[in-house]
């Protein structure tokens, strides 16, 4: 009898009896090509597989095979991951479409970029400097004065110029008391013209870090501001609430123009949330990064009323964990005036940031048009919401938000997010729940493998950082530290490859000296399970510390498990 003819039964019962046995006869090289007997048939099609011992041609043509489908399988991450790249760079750098603007009643770009390039012509503004308390002031109130002539009957426009002295303690770092004297505010109220009782806030800061012009760091910002102003004057759609404008002169030196004004400023007693424009790069998208604390309205405002929204929850998370040695005036607004709000930021060419190369002339008139027209549609919505009056009635709660590639933002509570969370937890539990229950003989070493796989997996990650550490510290040595930052693809290659790479190498030791009896389906079955069983534990801390960037793992884990269920079931309906 021929060995193609031989029974399925009659195989597996001989593989038995060689495993008992330990038989170690090399088969005849035509047997060799018939690749691998499965032992047994359970954990969904994951039972332990052996191969038999390699010998001849067979095994060497095996071997290439071997190769061959781990060559596909590296091509196919490679291309993954140049088009989820592909994706993220078109998100980055979708913003909008040239002569969108300049219509009546709308945000118009050009005239935002006349006052950009105004303003840094100046030169660069420390706080306390001519330029910045003489030349700045007097542009700004010049073109105020200019708004004002043009605005609606509709509307009052009120300006004030604040010269604050004071001091303050503040948690950052390590702590410190600041201490300021007569520095400079300027301060536009826009209004109905019966008045206003309550008001949302715009905030932004003219001054500058020595030697740089200061472009991003603020001045794009006090240009948006500007031209925001303008339209609202101008429009023939009354507001139901005031919009403060205040244009603040001493950012750089640790927050105080924002406490000299919320602390002091008659005004200040009317707002009920604020918008605080900054910048920690050059141009780009600008990031809504920190929202709150709590009042998830504002959240929803944001969403339903900017043109072109772009946040993350993971950023605001970050960011206030204090990870990042920065802080914005939206603490000072926090901490001192106890008033919610949004924090926006442009965070592209962040190298350029606090140095001589922030110009105006590195920021797209797009970037701006596009900035201007989530502003002032916020702001609009907010002068006109009902909501504002009464924000303290909804001020409970938290907001879990995204954007997705920059096309529109998904925000559901915080509360729903942790119900998410747990019931797909549940569905991992299910899962892993039903393999590990099953008998002995049906999942063969399915556990201990599991168990193993999981720390080979924790070992790489381990090593993997180790590697990028020791990485880190040679490029510091040499004098290159940050030498990556302008450039995405120097920090892939010097980071991102040598983490892939130690991570094939441990997987690879694993496979060649404990997983060499194992079909490629069976481990691809159990680092399957283990990358589940990784993230749900994820999962499951990061829902229990209340963190709503959960839900990264929540998408992680429970998008591959539905498609492997539905796939396997649509795989059996086959059979």
């Amino acid at each position: 009898m021929e060995w193609g003819s031989e029974s399925a039964a009659v195989r597996r019962h001989r593989v038995g009896v060689e495993r008992r046995e330990g038989a170690a006869a090399a088969p005849p090289p035509e047997r060799e090509a018939r690749a691998q007997e499965p032992l047994v048939d359970g954990c969904s099609g994951g039972g332990r597989t052996r191969k038999r011992s390699p010998g001849g041609s067979g095994g060497a043509s095996r071997g290439a095979g071997t190769g061959l489908s781990e060559v596909r399988a590296a091509l196919g991450l490679a291309l993954y991951l140049i088009a989820l790249r592909t994706l993220v760079q078109l998100s980055l750098q979708q913003l909008v479409l040239r002569g969108a603007a300049g219509h009546r009643g709308e945000f118009d770009a050009l005239q935002a970029r006349d006052y950009l390039e105004h303003i840094t012509s100046i030169g660069p503004r420390t706080t306390g400097s001519p330029e910045n308390e003489i030349l700045t002031v007097h542009y700004l109130l010049e073109q105020i004065k200019l708004i004002e002539v043009q605005s609606n009957s509709l509307h009052k426009i009120s300006v004030d110029v604040q010269r604050p002295t004071g001091s303050f303690s503040i948690d950052f770092l390590g702590g410190f008391t600041s201490y300021y004297d007569n520095i400079t505010n300027v301060v536009v109220k826009l209004e109905p013209r019966d008045g206003a009782q309550h008001a949302v806030l715009a905030n932004c800061h003219f001054d500058s870090v020595a030697n740089s012009p200061g472009a991003s760091d603020d001045a794009v910002s006090c240009s948006v501001m500007l031209e925001v102003l303008r339209v609202l004057s101008t429009s023939s759609e009354a507001l139901h609430h005031a919009v403060i404008f205040l244009f603040n002169g001493a950012e750089e030196n640790v927050l105080q123009a924002s406490h000299g004004f919320i602390t002091q400023h008659p005004w200040a007693s009317l707002i009920r949330a604020f918008i605080n424009l900054e910048a920690a790069g050059v141009g780009g998208k600008e990031l809504v990064f920190q929202t709150g604390p709590e009042n998830p309205w504002l959240v929803q405002a944001y969403v339903s009323a900017a043109k072109h929204p772009f946040a993350s929850v993971v950023a605001q998370e970050v960011f206030q964990s204090g990870i990042i040695p920065s802080d914005t005036d939206f603490r000072i607004y926090r901490d001192f005036g106890n008033i919610p709000g949004i924090d926006l930021a442009f965070i592209e060419n962040g190298y350029i940031y606090h140095t001589k190369y922030d110009t105006a002339d590195r920021i797209l008139t797009d970037s701006i048009q596009r900035a201007g027209d989530n502003i002032l549609a916020v702001l609009k919505h907010l002068a006109t919401s009902d909501m504002l009056a009464a924000a303290s009635k909804y001020r409970h709660g938290n907001m879990v938000f995204f954007d997705v590639l920059g096309l529109f933002v998904i925000a559901y509570p915080s509360r729903i997010g942790s119900i998410i969370n747990y019931m797909v937890v549940m569905g991992v539990v299910l899962y892993l729940g039903k393999k590990f229950l099953q008998p002995k003989h049906k999942t063969g070493n399915y556990k201990k493998d599991f168990l193993c796989g999981l720390g080979i997996t924790l070992i790489s990650w381990f090593t993997s950082l180790v590697t990028v550490l020791i990485i880190a510290v040679f490029i510091s040595l040499i004098g290159q530290s940050l030498s990556w930052y302008n450039h995405f693809y120097v920090s892939v290659c010097l980071y991102g490859t040598a983490t892939v790479a130690k991570i094939i190498l441990i997987h690879t030791l694993a496979k060649r000296f404990y997983y060499m009896n194992a079909s490629a389906q069976y481990l691809g079955e159990v680092f399957f399970d283990i990358s589940l069983f990784v993230h749900c534990c994820f999962l499951v801390t990061l829902t229990y510390q209340g963190l709503c960037s959960a839900f990264i793992s929540a998408v992680w884990v429970a998008f591959p498990l539905l498609t492997k269920l539905c796939v396997h079931k649509d795989f059996k309906q086959h059979d």
